[in-house]
């Protein structure tokens, strides 16, 4: 029986290859804010800015005829972009956490101690 080869998956029509660039800007962005409830989503700034690059490459890659580098690139953008979102995720739940429990008080009164400690060291 002589059946013929099984073809490839036919690449996404030009101009469909999803970037990713609002996902990649907003979970920058909330990354942002998130880092002055919990330090835990600090590096989700720079997974970001990193989803933020690659979803720019997409679009370029698609300019340039590049199919196979846009490909590449959103799928880079999406992984980085669920790389930031959950850092943001883990800040929100250490954050829940420390403020059920009181430790976010806690830590926010040793704060105003070191600030207090610094202000009469300058004068």
């Amino acid at each position: 029986m002589n059946v013929p080869p099984p073809y490839p998956p036919a690449p996404p029509a030009a101009g469909r290859v999803p970037n990713h660039l609002v996902w990649a800007i907003l979970a920058t962005l909330g990354a942002t804010l998130i880092c002055c409830l919990s330090c835990v989503s600090l590096p989700g700034l720079a997974t970001g800015i990193v989803a933020i690059v690659f979803a720019s490459k997409v679009n370029s890659s698609l300019a340039a005829g590049d199919m196979e580098g846009a490909l590449r690139a959103s799928k880079t953008a999406m992984i980085w972009c669920w790389v930031t979102t959950a850092f943001i995720l883990l800040a929100l739940v250490t954050f829940t956490y420390m403020w059920s429990t009181g430790r976010f008080q806690e830590q926010f009164q040793r704060f105003e101690q070191v600030m207090e400690q610094v202000r009469q060291q300058q004068h």
